[in-house]
Formats: C-alpha cells, structure tokens, sequence
C-alpha cells in the first residue's frame, strides 16, 4: 500500500482537519496514512502554538492506529529548537519524524518579512545553509520539502534553481545520504509543471549520491488534499529510479506495490 506520509490534522495550529474523515478519504484513494503533527518550537499562529499534546495524540488517534495508519510528527529544524526537538521527539513513540525549514534566522520564511532587504541569492543561500546543518545534527527520518521555500518568495522566478545553488543542495543531499536518512517528495507544488522541472536535477543528483528511497507527501491540511497528484509523483520517482517507503516505530519500509 502506497502511504500519504505528511498530513495535518486538529492536533496541529494551522489544520481543523478531523482523523477519522482523513482517513475515510484515504481509503478511498487506497492509501494508507501517517499523521504528522507540527512542533515548531516557539512559533505560533493566531495564538496557537505549533506544538501539541504527545500523550493526548496518541491517546485519541490510538484506536486509528494499525497497518494503514501511522502516527508521526513534522519538526522545525534550526539551532534554536534543537534540545526542544529532542525532548518532543523523545516523549512519545512516533512512527515517523519529518524534519523541515520553515524558519530561517528565527524568521518565519512564509512572510515577507523575511525576505526584507535580501536578494534571491541571499535568502535561498541562507535557507540552504541552515538546512545543511541542521540536516547534519539533528534527529530526523526524513528531511521534508526541500522547496519549501517556493511557496512563498516574492522572486519572479521562486524556483529553486538547481544551476544556481548545486552548491548548497548537493551539500545538504550529501548529508541526507551519508547520514542513512530519506528525502521527502511533497506534492503540494506538483500541480505546476514547472515545479516538477525544476526537482529533477535535485532528485537525480540525490539518487547519484547514493540516494535510494523518498516518502511521497501530500502535505495535506484539509480531506480534499489528501493524495494530490500522487500519480505524476510516482511516475517522477519510478524515472528517476527512486523507490517509495513509509516508516513504522521508525522503521523504513518498502512499498511493494507503488
């Protein structure tokens, strides 16, 4: 079974999606699902942290909990968070553990204020600088949307640009392989063709390096996003001879039939 492996629900400050309906949808699209909450350490929305109740998770989705349905956590990789992650990672048994950049000198890369006063150069230099080391030091199964940054940057071109910065993607690459760690393929931008272009390189160089596996991601926040665009993702992965996983008591494991 094929494994949405990066969703949000309740549990997490930016996401009112209910378990159970996820899960019902996945089992449309026959896809099994883990959960994976958001810790950002000290960051927060509307006035609501992105941290959550380990035991209460694990207590509600418990009974959800089997073959098809993991329990994880996504965590905000920087200097600052790192003993908070450690210990949040710590208090419970997840499945999965999906490291991320969503801030970067403390600044939340989302909002504009972030990109004050930096060219493209300078913001994406420092995104993937950060990622490098943190991706060398902190505890992760999967590093998590490499292009993150995209979503947001005010650039004419937001892309990530292989060309440009093969410096510090190879660099944070190397690390993921060498350290026995697993890229993420998040599809929450595979609805632009362009988008998916502009990975190829990123994803070909990693199974250079000796990259064999990736979690295929939605990312999904709501029950209508749930599986989007897996088709196109395992056709890039099956190219660029990538083979799909999932994690238990994190633990990789193959998906036989993706």
């Amino acid at each position: 079974m094929l494994f949405d492996s990066h969703m949000h629900t309740k549990f997490s400050a930016d996401s009112e999606m209910l378990a159970a309906e996820a899960v019902a949808r996945a089992e449309e699209l026959n896809l099994g699902v883990v959960f994976t909450e958001h810790f950002d350490y000290g960051l927060e929305l509307n006035n609501k942290a992105f941290a959550f109740d380990t035991a209460a998770y694990m207590r509600e989705y418990q009974n959800l909990r089997g073959d098809s349905v993991r329990l994880g956590v996504e965590v905000g990789l920087r200097k600052s968070a790192r003993s908070a992650n450690e210990k949040f990672i710590a208090s419970a048994d997840f499945d999965l553990v999906i490291g991320s950049i969503h801030l970067v000198d403390d600044f939340d890369i989302y909002y504009p204020e972030f990109y004050a006063g930096k060219n493209k150069a300078t913001a994406y230099g420092k995104y993937f600088s950060q990622m490098a080391t943190e991706a060398a030091v902190c505890d992760y199964d999967v590093l998590g949307h490499i292009d993150y940054i995209c979503r947001a940057a005010p650039y004419d071109n937001p892309e990530i640009d292989y060309a440009t910065f093969k410096a510090a993607i190879d660099a944070v690459l190397k690390i993921v392989v060498e350290r026995g760690k697993v890229l993420e393929l998040n599809t929450r931008r595979f609805g632009s063709a362009r988008a998916v272009s502009e990975l190829v390189p990123v994803y070909k160089k990693y199974r250079a390096l000796g990259g064999r596996f990736v979690t295929i991601g939605s990312d999904a926040h709501r029950v209508d996003a749930i599986g989007n665009y897996f088709a196109r993702a395992l056709d890039f992965a099956r190219e660029l001879d990538l083979t799909p996983v999932t994690f238990f008591e994190r633990r990789l494991e193959k998906i036989l039939d993706a």
